[in-house]
């Protein structure tokens, strides 16, 4: 059976699973690092208000599946992705007349990945984020009717599969994904999002990438209504904002999110 390999990253440490500690064991440890455009498919564990929430509450979120690196080390499914707000606004209505009604808005840092010893910091940017609904409804197939027994998923983003293919097809034929044991794998397309507030870009990578339930080519917000992002942390800063208009905002608990490693500074 394999056995658990802890690569070092400096003095942290950091968990590695599935690899055979025959093939390791005499090799010396090697630094854990995440590599720029590596995406992080999250869920969020707690919901966070913009009522209620206060400037340096944590917040946290779980990776959706298996995140396997380029040297080989694997990121658990489960692991803990940690952050806290940076500021955040409930909506208040201003009376003056003809006010400009300022939004409400929560901005979020994500600081570190992995739990107790084992934890590295990151420097991440939201690639996509979709609601509770919209992530619920891309983890399971719907059928179309009684005679399809199997149904389609339909992944965060538009793209739709049966639960039986391995491979993952665009509308050309082409293999764009793919559907194996530990999620969804795929090489991130480029691609653009513009919405109320805020429109952004997302680059593709030549590498493949932990994808779970987002479509290659998912880019921007999914399921929020009006709710935009100003900011998405690809700035480098690793701040994303929600904001929204009329209304405080709310990140509910099993909302889900497409992270990416920021190049370095």
């Amino acid at each position: 059976m394999p056995k658990t390999l802890v690569l070092t990253l400096g003095m942290l440490a950091f968990g590695v699973v599935d690899l055979p500690l025959c093939a390791a064991a005499a090799a010396p440890a090697q630094p854990l690092s995440l590599p720029p455009s590596t995406a992080i498919p999250v869920r969020f564990v707690h919901s966070v208000d913009a009522k209620k929430a206060r400037v340096d509450d944590a917040v946290t979120a779980k990776t959706m599946q298996v995140i396997v690196l380029p040297g080989g080390q694997r990121i658990a499914k489960g692991t803990l992705v940690t952050g806290h707000v940076v500021a955040v606004e409930p909506f208040h209505f201003d009376s003056t007349p003809y006010a400009r009604q300022r939004p409400s808005l929560i901005s979020i840092h994500f600081d570190t990945i992995g739990s107790g010893e084992a934890v590295i910091p990151v420097n991440l940017s939201v690639r996509a984020i979709a609601n509770t609904l919209e992530s619920r409804d891309a983890t399971y197939p719907h059928s179309f009717d009684d005679t399809d027994h199997v149904g389609e998923i339909t992944l965060v983003g538009g793209t739709t599969f049966s639960p039986l293919e391995k491979a993952i097809l665009s509308d050309d034929g082409d293999a764009i994904a793919y559907n194996r044991r530990n999620g969804v794998f795929a090489r991130l397309l480029p691609a653009g999002f513009s919405g109320p507030g805020a429109g952004m870009s997302c680059v593709g990578t030549d590498t493949e990438q932990s994808v779970a339930i987002y479509s290659p080519d998912a880019c921007g917000v999914y399921g929020f209504g009006g709710d935009y992002i100003p900011e998405n942390g690809q700035d480098g800063s690793g701040t994303f904002t929600l904001a929204r208009h009329g209304r405080s905002v709310r990140l509910y608990a099993g909302s889900t999110a497409l992270l990416q490693v920021n190049p370095a500074n």
